[in-house]
């Protein structure tokens, strides 16, 4: 909120009556709203611009030289949790790579454990200059065909929004019940609505009659076009396009080809699921803008979806451009065609320089989001899977997708017909273990071109509900990672001949470490290293990610949860074995 002291200041120094608290001279600024480049000066008061244009004083005075000044990336759908780090450390790996606001979906950490989950994300926020906004999680569970550590309801989303700590309701991924207009679906919408609060979306091959009915619900965007017909079939009703570049699910390159002038204002960048390492390896916002220019997309036209339509996609009117008025969040690089970050500002405090975040990062207590493993009824006999056929159902992985395919294998069987591996077909079992209530809820199925030759892997990160969700050639190995997992108290596990060859603890909800991104990039590598080299997993798969995709049963077309295996094109639970 600003008082009428401080709008008077702004007023002043804008008008050039009064000195500026900072000066940036010989900038050229880009001007997101004309796409154009101005060389003029910069003036900053209480961290807001009050001017441009012209010659300025200020107390303190940055001489660009010439360099590029461009408004902080908006990151307008993530989610913190996918790094594996917290929300303060999360700050430090994205600062330096310009990104300077995001909204934060916390569904992964409020499946787990409710609304104490939200309340810890936003406490930890506090601990970094990162302005992290949150979404309300709006689908806890995700559907009704799995067990997730809490429900939340229509009257429990009430007073989140009440109080302002969110901007709005998260992805609405139960497309099925805004399509259909359920009850409890409405209820939830209009809680948002009545207090006009955007929506956010999430609708993977919905088309037609189909898609007007969620984007009639109010829903504004959608981050899970794969192909430009469901971009373009987005943009022609009215939402937003989200263009994503996660660690995992890529759909950038192929959706920029369908943008174009005509419809690029409607073009947003995010990321997703960012794990730590991609952070560090590749960035952030700013390798996204690098990947639109590598494709033929104007420099200021990619800066513009990380900017300008980000901020108005979200609500944010007062960042998003370099303008009077606006919020001074700068990033200054040299080359608009080699784009790299090299000064953050927020607020028009220097925030971090080459790379280098600059401020102190703030811990805040993660003592009551700890200990969220609960298996105390899991039996190493519940991994056996019984088929009445040699044909089932496998759940086939899509390389660098959340997207699976249905495939129809054929498997051999002992003589009591339970599926037995075979070294020459990439087929494993794939287990979900209900780890929230200890109902003891133990499904098996199958996983196909996860590329697994040896031992199995585990992990507590299973989207979206976060049950345990365990993949191996034998039922030793599988029982060793789950009871791994158990004493660990939520992490990733591998494991070979019986024994535990490598680990990633996430004691956070079983979700986030306590280290930093350097660290748990550093014990990820290590992870992956052993996954491709021991345990044979495909070089095309991220072992943690991609085996934690399948459980998401709001993506098509198969998954799995505690409750059975998904046909997400129906909305139903199918039997793995096939008869006939």
């Amino acid at each position: 909120m600003v008082n009428k002291e401080q709008l008077k200041q702004i007023i002043d120094v804008a008008a050039g009556r009064v000195p500026a608290d900072v000066v940036f001279k010989q900038a050229k600024i880009i001007d997101v709203y004309q796409a154009a480049v101005l060389e003029e000066d910069v003036a900053i008061v209480n961290g807001v611009i009050a001017g441009i244009g012209g010659t300025y004083d200020g107390k303190v005075v940055h001489d660009l030289q010439g360099k590029y000044l461009a408004p902080g990336l908006i990151e307008s759908h993530i989610h913190v949790e996918s790094s594996y780090v917290t929300p303060e450390e999360f700050g430090r790996l994205l600062v330096p790579h310009g990104t300077t606001t995001v909204l934060a979906d916390p569904h992964e950490i409020v499946n787990v454990l409710g609304l104490k989950g939200l309340d810890y994300m936003l406490e930890a926020a506090k601990g970094t200059v990162l302005d992290i906004r949150y979404m309300l999680p709006s689908c806890v569970p995700a559907t009704n065909m799995e067990n997730a550590g809490a429900v939340i309801t229509a009257e429990d989303m009430l007073q989140p929004m009440k109080d302002q700590v969110v901007d709005g309701l998260a992805e609405f991924m139960d497309f099925p019940g805004v399509i259909q207009g359920q009850d409890e679906i409405l209820d939830k919408l209009l809680v948002a609505k009545n207090q006009g609060k955007r929506i956010d979306g999430h609708a993977p091959m919905v088309f037609d009659k189909e898609l007007n009915a969620y984007a009639a619900a109010g829903i504004t965007n959608d981050h899970e076009s794969s192909t430009i017909e469901e971009m373009q079939d987005r943009i022609a009703r009215g939402m937003y396009a989200f263009l994503r570049e996660g660690s995992v699910t890529q759909n950038l390159r192929a959706l920029l080809k369908g943008v174009t002038p005509n419809n690029a204002h409607r073009c947003v960048l995010v990321a997703d699921d960012l794990q730590a390492a991609s952070i560090l390896e590749v960035g952030h916002l700013d390798n996204s803008i690098r990947i639109c220019i590598e494709e033929g997309l104007e420099p200021i036209r990619a800066i513009q979806m990380a900017t300008l339509n980000a901020a108005q996609c979200c609500q944010l009117p007062d960042r998003g451009a370099v303008a009077p008025g606006m919020k001074a969040d700068l990033i200054v690089f040299s080359d608009l065609e080699n784009f790299v970050v090299e000064e953050t500002y927020i607020d028009g405090a220097l925030v971090a320089k080459d790379g280098e975040y600059l401020p102190e990062v703030r811990k805040a207590s993660t003592e009551n989001v700890q200990s969220s493993v609960h298996i105390a009824e899991f039996k190493p006999e519940q991994l056996r899977l019984a088929l009445t056929s040699e044909k089932a159902r496998a759940i086939e992985v899509v390389p660098k997708e959340a997207l699976t395919n249905e495939a129809i294998v054929t498997v051999q069987q002992d003589g009591e017909g339970n599926f037995v591996y075979d070294a020459q077909q990439d087929v494993t079992k794939i287990a979900v273990i209900e780890r929230h209530h200890n109902t003891g809820n133990v499904f098996v199925g199958l996983l196909k071109n996860y590329g697994l030759k040896k031992g199995a892997i585990g992990l507590s990160i299973a989207h979206d509900s976060h049950n345990l969700i365990v993949t191996g050639t034998n039922d030793a190995d599988m029982a060793v990672a789950v009871e791994a997992l158990k004493e660990l108290g939520g992490g990733v596990v591998l494991v070979a001949d019986q024994k535990v060859i490598g680990q990633l603890a996430l004691p956070i909800a079983g979700l986030m470490s306590e280290l930093t991104g350097a660290e748990v990039a550093q014990q990820e590598a290590i992870i992956n290293q052993i996954a491709h080299e021991e345990l044979g997993i495909s070089k095309e798969v991220d072992p943690i990610m991609t085996l934690g995709f399948m459980s998401l049963a709001v993506i098509p077309s198969l998954k799995i949860t505690d409750l059975g295996l998904v046909d997400v094109t129906k909305f139903e639970i199918v039997p793995v074995s096939i008869e006939g």
